[in-house]
């Protein structure tokens, strides 16, 4: 038969439930840890710290913080409520045990994101201070998408306003660039420059003087002006060969140079990208090589000089496909139409063939011949030269009259405007640029609005979006057109036939700017270009002869100056053209 026995139960004396501690069991040895309660609302770092003096204290406090606030309700109501003013949360008094910091866990911490995350409950309240006008939680996201009152949602491909995130927004700041240029072990690092030093600088630059100018110009074709989107006009491949030789390769330039005609030799390229550095996200290069007390800024072979960038400057910019090095098993992505070096690619074309395009060549006007003919255009060559004028001008940098520091810089120019004066005294001239579209709807477009519904009636808002999302590009545009002496800067706007093929374009408008203006629009100094300049030109001119690396880190605003072997960036044909391996040919 089945039988039950009632356990042992110690009698407290004192009143209350519970055992007290005069007849615990002998083997408990927990008996002396105070009590201390718990609030659903409490965040525990650990249990208890068993080292700290004041425990017993605390759990006291603790303990009649619970007697107190529990006749008066209980701490919170609903669960969801805000404390009353003036009640202390549960096991938060200064002595107690549970109220613990881990100091290396807080000086390591480091804010990644603080946009506004997306809400799992219709009620909750977003986090962060990325909230929309509209409200804070998802139900007046949801209201605002649908037009309901006090939202907002952008246009085409755009993120609406109120908190939503797009398709791996946790990954946008984690991703690295790698340098333009490979860091060897054997470079010495001479100087760092930030950013926010460098757009202190100022210099005041007069007007240039020219030296000599070289090749032909064709007319501007005034009809690209007329252009709608309405009236849209295919971009055609015109195949025209145009130089784009690098200062040290220049036979003008080193002509130039063995007459002394000034200390820096660059050319327009190279110098707008240093004028505008500021603003540059993606990593760039320039050689810098001393001979004596000149100076040549140089590009490499396949730089990033060669190409056009689209939406640097833009909030979430494209990328290229990555691959965690850890994951050995991961397989290349496919090459996307909209990754970064397929963009560049594609904007670098559209701004080959548009040139070529939007000059005319066999109806009058005639061309113009500079006094002399292109330098680079060789007697073997039988492909017919596109339109481009290099004017070779020289800037006085100096800051006083006890110095002669001057810089000479090869500018180009696209065509001249039939009808405005005489291009070889400089008048009338133009430089050619477009900027194109994909895809409103990929990732890496910025928030650009459709330019087929809104290039015609709101121009001034698609301007407005180029203008921040490829600040560096236009800025860089812009301080080639000025150095140039160019009147006018046409810019084409070029969109894809269809978004999803990269092969064909056509024009839906053009436009014309005088760059002076536009670089106050955009807010381009070019005091500060000319100091950033003559800094570097100072820095360089301190160290002994050799050749030189101006690297910009592909993460960071920071600029870094490194002293490289002469051998560096030097292929077996440039040797072989050098002499430099007489040795090895002989044997």
């Amino acid at each position: 038969m089945s039988s039950f026995t009632l356990p042992q139960i110690n009698d407290n004396p004192d009143g209350g439930w519970g055992p007290s501690s005069s007849n615990f069991p002998a083997q408990f040895k927990f008996k002396d840890i105070p009590y201390a309660p718990y609030s659903k609302s409490d965040k525990l770092g650990r249990f208890a710290d068993w080292n700290d003096p004041n425990a017993g204290s605390g759990g006291g406090q603790g303990g009649q913080g619970m007697a107190s606030q529990g006749g008066q309700g209980g701490p919170r109501q609903g669960g969801r409520g805000r404390r009353d003013a003036g009640q202390q949360a549960f096991g938060s008094g200064s002595a107690s045990a549970f109220a613990y910091f881990h100091v290396e866990d807080e000086s390591s911490f480091s804010l990644v994101d603080n946009k506004a995350g997306p809400s799992r409950r219709p009620g909750g309240m977003a986090r962060g201070r990325g909230g929309g006008r509209g409200g804070a939680n998802t139900y007046a996201n949801r209201m605002a998408q649908r037009g309901g009152r006090g939202g907002m949602q952008t246009g085409r491909g755009g993120a609406q306003r109120g908190g939503r995130r797009g398709w791996r927004d946790w990954d946008k700041n984690s991703r690295a660039r790698e340098s333009s240029v490979a860091i060897s072990p054997e470079w010495q690092m001479l100087d760092e420059i930030e950013f926010h030093r460098l757009a202190k600088l100022r210099l005041d630059v007069e007007e240039p003087d020219d030296l000599e100018n070289y090749g032909k110009l064709f007319p501007y074709d005034k009809t690209y002006d007329r252009i709608t989107t309405k009236s849209e006009r295919p971009l055609q491949l015109v195949d025209r060969i145009k130089y784009n030789t690098t200062t040290s390769d220049d036979p003008v330039i080193q002509r130039l140079a063995a007459g002394n005609a000034a200390t820096v030799y660059t050319t327009d390229v190279i110098l707008s990208v240093l004028m505008c550095a500021t603003r540059s996200v993606y990593p760039w290069d320039i050689v810098i090589l001393r001979e004596g007390n000149k100076l040549f800024f140089d590009k490499r072979d396949g730089g990033p000089f060669d190409t056009v960038t689209v939406n640097e400057n833009a909030s979430d910019p494209p990328q290229d496909p990555v691959i965690n090095p850890n994951d050995k098993t991961a397989v290349p992505e496919p090459p996307s139409i909209n990754s970064a070096t397929s963009l560049s690619l594609e904007a670098t074309y559209i701004n080959q063939n548009f040139g070529f395009q939007s000059v005319i060549e066999n109806a009058p006007p005639p061309a113009i011949d500079f006094d002399k003919p292109n330098p680079f255009y060789g007697p073997d060559e039988t492909e017919p030269l596109a339109s481009c004028g290099y004017r070779y001008r020289v800037f006085d940098l100096s800051v006083d009259e006890d110095e002669d520091v001057k810089i000479c810089v090869r500018t180009e120019v696209d065509a001249y405007l039939p009808g405005v004066g005489n291009p070889k005294d400089g008048q009338g001239l133009v430089t050619i640029r477009a900027l194109n579209e994909f895809d409103p709807r990929a990732q890496g477009s910025g928030g650009a609005p459709d330019w087929r519904t809104k290039l015609d009636s709101q121009r001034g808002a698609v301007v407005a979006t180029e203008m921040k999302n490829n600040s560096c590009k236009l800025a860089k545009w812009t301080v080639q057109s000025v150095l140039a002496g160019a009147e006018q800067m046409k810019m084409g706007y070029i969109s894809r036939a269809n978004p999803r093929d990269n092969t064909r374009h056509v024009i839906l408008s053009a436009t014309s700017v005088r760059p002076v203006d536009f670089a106050a629009q955009l807010n381009v100094s070019l005091a500060n270009g000319w100091g950033i300049v003559r800094t570097v030109t100072d820095l360089c001119m301190k160290m002994p002869e050799g050749k030189y690396v101006l690297v910009k880190d592909p993460n960071k605003p920071v600029i870094r100056l490194y002293a490289v072997p002469l051998t560096a960036f030097v292929t077996e044909d440039d040797e072989d053209a050098d002499g430099i391996l007489d040795d090895e040919i002989d044997v």
